[in-house]
Order: structure tokens, then C-alpha cells, then sequence
């Protein structure tokens, strides 16, 4: 009980570099140069992106001598072709936007090969087919004639669809024509699409699809009307509505987010997201409960950077939550107040492709849905908790405990026990990574409880110190990785214990939010009476739900 396999391997924690290289068969040198690096991972910046435009336009003048060469990816284990990402960079350093590819800011994606008719130079590469499959990097030169096919082994080395959880991202920005070809490269399941957002309505003046949700490669679905309300108070996700609701022209504080997700829920099967912890409408929403998760890994957390500010939410404290991860860990920080809180509200994750850099299934959540995947029970079981969110590593647990099941209960479960009889967790963690991990940290009630390195897991055979509960409170497995530039970590969704039948409720954590609420108030700037008290009715109903939660307290 508690274990992993006997011995964990290399397939199941990778904690030396990042990057793989790629091993390809020798060409001629007077033609085609490609051999083993890796090149570093650039942040984006508004200049970089001005560099970028001048030089996709200089690379397509006629004139300009190029060279030919055509990249084809192929499963390893099946020798099929199989979709991939590529970020290219020329000898400048700068993103490289073949003709006719699927392209976003500094990658593209493609079917199986692309044809890349390029000036002559040096190019470096990296290739990726998300989180599961190895990072494959390398460079190649294009000289005078070259003309040149090359095939590169995508490399699986774990199948979490095998084991049960299957993968998603809450925020995809992208048009609706290239979903198929994103779910196929970035090996991701579930895709529910924004295709309106306050002001902008893919649908206007167009009919609403018969069938939103479609389905393609045998267990990778898409939904064509996610909605999204982003304003003043900060953004709430909408899926599974049969039509846009009606939020075009609202304006950044009337009406209410709150009006608009109170028509939601007047739809059976809809789910909404907090799509950030720090939106300055987060309490507002909690103490309506009626969001069904929250934005754990957000698109503050981006490939190659943080997008390090706060803007339109509550700013953290930058002392205590310092650059690189800060933003991160304040986002984690909220999180943990409202589950000891003692709500029960389970982590989600999106990228935001197509607004922010990300690629699509960046961020993700992985739901645990068994062998057979349908979208239906994908939401019903986020929404129950079985769910670990990521930008990077692979957490899979199973916890033991009185009343679980033989093989370990999933997150989201709630263990009960008399009062005064204490409660003792055994953790059984499978880790998959290509990022370097120092520490896998255990969280009890917002504290990091136990800080396990890899090393000293691995030599216990995978076992995690128990976890002792002495009255309620929750738990959760977190792994944050080592990353320079940005916050790469997964966490699993929390486990709840219940002594005495009822949930940890800490003082200090319910006023937190009471004087958010407080602030929040403060900051509401409208003329118009009717409209300002109208606003003001949710936010004193929220003022008198968390003024409950104080006075309902049952730790500090």
C-alpha cells in the first residue's frame, strides 16, 4: 500500500534535463546540415514579435535563394504518423512561420510532415506532442540545393489515457477549423472553444450549430459554443450553454457578472469557471456558489514566461510572492483560503491560446474518467474533483484511508471519522517528468507539511510520508519544477478529511475574504444610482456570506 511499481524508472521520473536531443541518419553535408542541440527557451516580447514580422516577410521576397526540406513525425512504438508542434527559430533567434502552417506566435502545428521552403541558414528546433511524449530539439542548415525528407521519432514515454485520465484545456481561443488538428498534436481529449466573448460573437448574424460538440481520432471531442464574460470584476468561463447568453454591450461593471451567471444556471449540465483565483470577483462568485471550479494553472503560467502582474484582480504582495513564481504561487495561495474555507471547489486549468502565447493544452487537467472516455463524464468528474492540473509534470494518486476503496480513493474524496478518532492518509504517487523536479511537497491545510526529494522517493520505493489528521482539513500533492522563467508545476486536486462530520472552517482564512469583499466594494465606480445599487446587492450578499464563515469558524 502507498507504493508505486517496486522500482521507479527513468520512464516514470525524468529528472536530468529538460530537452531531449534528436538522432537522425546522416545526409549529405554539401546539402543539408542537422544535428544534436538544444536551443533556449526566449521570452516573448513586443519588439521580438516587430523582428518577427520583418523577417517572415523578408523570407518569402522572390528572389531569395532557399532551401527544401520536409520534416515528417512518427509514433516510435507504432511507426504511424502522428501530429506534432514545432517551434523554429532562425540564426537570429527569431520565430520562423513556414508558408501555409497553422502557426501562433512562435509555433506551428501539422499532421504528420511539413514542408519547410526556407532561406538558406541555420535553424534550431523543438518538437513536442504535449506533456506525455519526450521534447525533441535539435537544428539543421539549409545550404545551396538542399532538398531533403527526414523523418523524427515522437517519443511516448508514459499513456495516461491507458491508466484513466484523460486531458483538457478550459481556454482555447483558436479558430474553430484548426481545433482538429490542435487536439491531434497536442495529444489533449477535451476542447470546449470560446466562440463568443463580451463583444465579439463568432455566431452573430450566423445560425448556432445543430450539434456544438463533434468528435474526431476515435476519443477527442471539441464543443463549438464556450463562452466567455470578462470585465471589471475579472472573467467567468461558460460550457456546456445550448446559445450564447446575452452579454454584448455590458459594460465593465453593469450588469453584474453575477446577473449573467445566474441566467446560466438556469440551464441544467452548464459548467462555470472562475478562470483566475485573483479576480477581484472571486468571493463575489464563491459566496453565490455557483462556480464549479477555479483556474488553478491559469495563462498567467505561459511556455516560456510569466505574465507577472495582477491587472484586474487582486495584487499580490510582491515581497511575499516575489518574480518568477509569484504570480503562481498567489494564485495557489487564494486557492488554499477557500478550501480552508471549508469549500469544496475542484482546481481547473487553461492556456488561453489564441489570445496569449501559449499553445493550446499548455495549461491542462487531467480528469479521471477510466477506460472509456465520453464528454459528459469528463465534466461530471471535474466537477466531483477527480482532477490534477499541469503545465509540466504528471501526478497520479491513489490515497488510502479509512472507508477508501481497496486500490485507493481518487481527489475530490471526503474521509469521515468520528470525533476524536484521528484520521492517518498513505499517499501512493505515480510521477512522470521531463522538467527537473527538487521536491515534491505535501500540503495540509495550506502548509507544506512534508518536502520529499525525488532521490529520497525514489530509494523509498515510491512511498510518501503518511499525512496525520487530528480534526478536518484537506490535503493535495504538489510538484513544482525548477524553471527560470516561469511557474511549471502540477497539483493534484485536494483530498478532504471530515472528523466529526464536519469541515475545517479557519478564521483568519474566511476574513481574507471578507476583506476582500470590503475592497472590492470600494472600487465600484458607477453613476448611474440604480445600476451602482443594483451591483452593490451581490457584493452585500457575498459581505454577509463571509461574515458567516467568520462566525461559523472552527479553527484559526
Amino acid at each position: 500500500m502507498g507504493r508505486t511499481s517496486p522500482e521507479p524508472t527513468q520512464d516514470h521520473v525524468d529528472a536530468g534535463p529538460p530537452v531531449q536531443s534528436v538522432s537522425l541518419a546522416p545526409v549529405p553535408l554539401d546539402l543539408l546540415h542537422f544535428a544534436r542541440g538544444s536551443s533556449p527557451r526566449l521570452a516573448l516580447a513586443a519588439a521580438a514579435c516587430l523582428l518577427t514580422f520583418i523577417y517572415l516577410q523578408d523570407a518569402n521576397l522572390e528572389g531569395v535563394e532557399q532551401g527544401r526540406l520536409e520534416v515528417r513525425t512518427v509514433d516510435q512504438a507504432t511507426g504511424q504518423p502522428v501530429a506534432a508542434r514545432m517551434h523554429l527559430k532562425n540564426s537570429r533567434g527569431q520565430p520562423v512561420r513556414p508558408a501555409g502552417a497553422v502557426f501562433w506566435k512562435d509555433h506551428f502545428v501539422f499532421d504528420g510532415s511539413v514542408v519547410l521552403n526556407l532561406p538558406l541558414g541555420t535553424y534550431q528546433f523543438e518538437l513536442e506532442r504535449g506533456p506525455e511524449y519526450k521534447l525533441q530539439t535539435g537544428y539543421f542548415t539549409l545550404e545551396k540545393g538542399a532538398n531533403d525528407t527526414k523523418t523524427i521519432n515522437m517519443v511516448r514515454f508514459v499513456d495516461l489515457a491507458k491508466e484513466g485520465w484523460w486531458s483538457g484545456d478550459l481556454h482555447i481561443h483558436r479558430p474553430l477549423e484548426e481545433i482538429e488538428l490542435h487536439l491531434k498534436a497536442e495529444d489533449l481529449h477535451c476542447a470546449p472553444v470560446i466562440t463568443w466573448w463580451n463583444n465579439r460573437n463568432l455566431w452573430q448574424g450566423r445560425p448556432l450549430p445543430a450539434s456544438p460538440l463533434s468528435m474526431c481520432d476515435g476519443n477527442r471531442y471539441y464543443h463549438a459554443l464556450a463562452g466567455e464574460d470578462e470585465r471589471e470584476g475579472g472573467a467567468l468561463l461558460f460550457f456546456q450553454l445550448p446559445q450564447p447568453l446575452p452579454i454584448a454591450g455590458a459594460s465593465r461593471e453593469y450588469p453584474s457578472s453575477l446577473e449573467f451567471l445566474a441566467q446560466a444556471r438556469q440551464h441544467p449540465g452548464v459548467h462555470v469557471d472562475a478562470e483566475k483565483p485573483f479576480w477581484w470577483d472571486l468571493p463575489v462568485w464563491v459566496a453565490a456558489g455557483r462556480i464549479d471550479s477555479l483556474g488553478l494553472a491559469n495563462n498567467h503560467q505561459q511556455r516560456d514566461g510569466m505574465l507577472d502582474n495582477e491587472a484586474w484582480g487582486k495584487r499580490r504582495d510582491r515581497a511575499l510572492f516575489p518574480a518568477p513564481h509569484g504570480n503562481g504561487r498567489w494564485s495557489q495561495f487564494i486557492y488554499y483560503q477557500l478550501l480552508n474555507c471549508g469549500l469544496r471547489i475542484p482546481p481547473s486549468a487553461g492556456s488561453a491560446s489564441g489570445v496569449l502565447p501559449n499553445p493550446v493544452g499548455y495549461n491542462r487537467a487531467y480528469v479521471y474518467c477510466g477506460q472509456e472516455l465520453t464528454w459528459d463524464a469528463w465534466w461530471e468528474n471535474l466537477r466531483r474533483g477527480r482532477v490534477f492540473v499541469t503545465n509540466g509534470p504528471l501526478l497520479r494518486t491513489r490515497v488510502h484511508g479509512p472507508g477508501a476503496e481497496p486500490d485507493g480513493a481518487l481527489p475530490g474524496h471526503v474521509f469521515t471519522a468520528d470525533a476524536g478518532q484521528p484520521v492517518e492518509l498513505q499517499i501512493e504517487l505515480k510521477l512522470s517528468t521531463r522538467d527537473p523536479i527538487e521536491y515534491l511537497e505535501i500540503v495540509q491545510d495550506g502548509q507544506t507539511v512534508h518536502e520529499v526529494r525525488l532521490d529520497q522517493w525514489a530509494a523509498a520505493g515510491g512511498q510518501l510520508p503518511p499525512v496525520r489528521f487530528e480534526r478536518s482539513g484537506w490535503m493535495l500533492v504538489r510538484a513544482v519544477t525548477s524553471h527560470p522563467k516561469t511557474f511549471r508545476f502540477a497539483s493534484t486536486g485536494p483530498y478532504y478529511v471530515e472528523i466529526g462530520y464536519q469541515p475545517r472552517i479557519s478564521r483568519k482564512a474566511a476574513q481574507f475574504f471578507l476583506d476582500w469583499v470590503e475592497e472590492r466594494i470600494q472600487r465600484i465606480k458607477l453613476s448611474d444610482a440604480q445600476q451602482r445599487a443594483a451591483v452593490l446587492a451581490w457584493h452585500e450578499q457575498a459581505r454577509t456570506f463571509w461574515q458567516q464563515k467568520v462566525a461559523q469558524a472552527n479553527a484559526e
